[in-house]
């Protein structure tokens, strides 16, 4: 199994991006984790990924708690099936990518600047991997 970050265009805030990369580099010592920037006229993540669960991350998408988000890595590995997460840009995610995913995730009823949102949601993924391993992290 594997986790795949994407997000929409570049980020502004160098720090947020920086938070981001340190917890997918933390996640990557349980499985392997990437991040990328993505160009939507150049890159449908949904399409480079046809098998794995997509989730894209929406406003309008359903909440989730943190032991409810653990569940969603525990299902993939024990199916054996990669994850997809894609962050829109300034303009949030394209109509057709919204149809694609498998599920909309929101974060929080706030708004965020998409790097936060980009930096919150490798925090969680790192979360998820650190309960499913039993590591003292989400105390």
């Amino acid at each position: 199994m594997k986790t795949f970050l994407y997000y929409v265009g570049k980020p502004k805030d160098a720090a947020s991006n920086a938070v981001a990369d340190d917890f997918l580099a933390r996640a990557n010592r349980f499985s392997p984790c990437t991040m990328a920037e993505i160009n939507p006229a150049r890159v449908d993540p949904f399409e480079k990924h046809p098998t794995a669960r997509r989730i894209a991350l929406d406003p309008a998408g359903q909440p989730m708690d943190s032991a409810a988000f653990s569940r969603v890595f525990e299902d993939a590995e024990r199916y054996g099936r990669d994850l997809v997460f894609v962050v829109g840009g300034h303009d949030g995610l394209l109509p057709a990518w919204r149809q694609k995913a498998d599920q909309l995730l929101s974060l929080s009823k706030m708004t965020f600047p998409h790097e936060l949102a980009r930096a919150m949601l490798a925090e969680q993924i790192y979360r998820a991997f650190a309960t499913l391993r039993g590591h003292p992290y989400p105390r």
